[in-house]
């Protein structure tokens, strides 16, 4: 803000020199000055004086100002930044103590689909179209009695003259009229061709809606079909279910929230290959501090020890929450069994390469498993109670071997129809001839225990269709005397085999026993299997072992049942 000076204004006297006269003024500094003199040299001096002096004034003014509103800036500023830090503090402990609810938050849910839920009901979203608004109010017909004459007593007494008007008036009463009709028929020309537009647009519009409710129809159509499907136990429409149920599941968003699922009709069975958040991904944040004297945020995190336990806890918290979850939404009974195979992908330290590792194992048995009080557990001992199978320390990422893997070979068994391993296929493992599949079996694992150095003896052989032999593996950690047992069944495979087999590694002194079936095995067989040394092989993974080494077949147990006449 400059300051004011005015023109420089002379007075004369009646007698002497003139006088002089200059006006200063500074609005921002509310100061205003008079300068007189009969010198005009010493008057502009004084001005510039002083305007110099209001200049030094405004700018140390301004100066102080400026700091002024900086110390209240920085103030409000840092009143600011306590409230924030102790805002992100609350969130930060708010998340952690949630990672102690994940169980208990499932709980309180039911994970049962509403298949009513899942259907659109909504209407239309676009409104109609509206009528176009006509151009204004329409003119008012002309009034005969506005354009009378104006007869005066000249026009009485002159009959010309009155004739004149009276002719005059009709005309202009007579051009109002055609006028107003113009008006009327071009408004009418108007209103029908808005009525025509109108109703082009209400056809366009219906037929989007008609589409609209169409779609509709038959998205709500494919919800009641995938019910009746999954009503009836079809195998797809269950994954279909259970991975929505999944689906369903709220985490917070460091969760990865991935998995594949596989269904067996036969057992009951639904495998479940989670992939569960690495140590990374867990929240470690505890605490948030804002340091006035530095002007910035400070974080507390976890240690690693607190970490690690925590991440534990989560891990196990999972499993159960989603083998919860699962059996909870079975609403026609279609679980006998649940395996979850957790795993986790993160980055090999020793590598620097991704790496993804199946760090625990565990089957649920429905029975067994809704008779748990999950509120009042310990996450961790009910799943050691369980017979989960993991590492005592889970953030070490140590891998275990899955109690049941998915069926993922093209050549898995599909009780319902015919599925080849090869092409070319052509034998049914399942309805071949006993001894066929005696020396089959045999011919695998001789060619199995090979590439080690090992030899693979046959002991016995029953019209069952059973193999039983001797296998001698020469490696020195993993080696040693194993017990082989195959089942050539169309049926599920009970837990008796399973004993049977185990007493006979028992007896043999055998560090590991294999049982191999064209079927597969019921819950109770991989539940009495899961924490002893032994291995079931179901048609899909002996199928892949064939492969393996360049055998073709195909397992239909259908098929066998009728060539069997079961």
């Amino acid at each position: 803000m400059d300051t004011r000076v005015s023109n420089l204004e002379v007075s004369y006297p009646r007698q002497g020199a003139p006088t002089y006269r200059l006006e200063v003024g500074h609005d921002g500094l509310n100061r205003h000055r008079v300068i007189t003199g009969k010198d005009v040299a010493i008057v502009e001096r004084k001005a510039r004086l002083l305007v110099r002096d209001w200049a030094e004034k405004w700018e140390a003014k301004q100066e102080r100002e400026a700091i002024r509103r900086e110390n209240t800036r920085r103030k409000e500023h840092l009143d600011a930044q306590k409230p924030l830090a102790a805002e992100r503090t609350s969130e930060a402990r708010a998340e952690l103590m949630a990672l102690n609810a994940i169980l208990a938050h499932a709980l309180e849910v039911d994970d049962t689909i509403d298949w009513e839920s899942l259907k659109d009901r909504s209407d239309f979203p676009e409104p109609p179209p509206k009528r176009e608004p006509a151009s204004g109010p329409p003119p008012r017909e002309p009034d005969r009695a506005r354009y009378r004459p104006d007869i005066t007593l000249l026009d009485r007494l002159l009959s010309s003259r009155r004739e004149r008007k009276i002719a005059d008036a009709a005309r202009r009463y007579e051009a109002a009229r055609v006028a107003w009709q113009q008006e009327m028929d071009h408004r009418g020309e108007e209103q029908r061709n808005r009525e025509a537009r109108l109703a082009a647009l209400v056809i366009e519009w219906e037929g989007r809606r008609n589409a609209y409710m169409s779609a509709q129809a038959d998205s709500n159509t494919a919800v009641d079909q995938k019910r009746a499907a999954y009503e009836s136990r079809n195998p797809d429409a269950i994954l279909d279910y259970f991975d929505l149920v999944l689906s369903n599941s709220e985490y917070p968003d460091w969760m990865p929230q991935e998995w594949d699922l596989d269904y067996n009709g036969e057992n009951g069975i639904l495998v479940v290959e989670y992939s569960l958040p690495s140590l990374e991904q867990i929240p470690r944040l505890s605490e948030v501090r804002y340091v006035q004297s530095r002007d910035e945020f400070t974080e507390k995190l976890l240690s690693d020890a607190q970490l690690k336990k925590i991440y534990d806890a989560v891990v196990y918290q999972i499993v159960l929450r989603t083998v919860h979850e699962l059996f909870e939404a079975d609403s026609v009974g279609a679980l006998e069994a649940v395996v979850f195979n957790g795993r986790v992908t993160s980055v090999d330290p020793a590598s620097g390469h991704k790496t993804t590792a199946c760090i625990l194992s565990h089957q649920a048995n429905k029975d067994e498993f809704v008779a748990v009080n999950l509120a009042q557990v310990d996450p961790k001992a009910c799943f050691k109670a369980l017979k989960g199978v993991g590492s005592s320390k889970l953030h070490s990422l140590t891998p275990v071997a899955p109690i049941l893997q998915m069926r993922r070979d093209d050549g898995r068994f599909v009780s319902a129809r015919e599925i080849a391993s090869t092409l070319d296929d052509s034998v049914n493992l399942a309805a071949m001839d006993w001894e066929d599949f005696e020396h089959l079996i045999r011919e695998l694992f001789e060619r199995e225990f090979s590439a080690s150095g090992g030899e693979v003896k046959v002991t016995q052989a029953n019209r069952d269709g059973g193999v039983d032999a001797i296998a001698f593996d020469p490696d020195p950690i993993r080696g040693g005397k194993i017990v082989i047992q195959a089942k050539r069944y169309t049926n599920t495979v009970g837990v008796a085999a399973v004993r049977d087999l185990y007493g006979t590694v028992v007896n043999e002194g055998a560090t590991k026993g294999i049982l191999a079936t064209t079927s597969d095995y019921g819950p109770d067989a991989y539940g009495f299997a899961k924490d002893k040394p032994l291995t079931l092989l179901n048609g899909a993974n002996l199928l892949h072992l064939l492969g393996k080494h360049g055998a073709r077949a195909k397992i239909d147990i259908q098929e066998a049942r009728r060539l069997m006449g079961l």
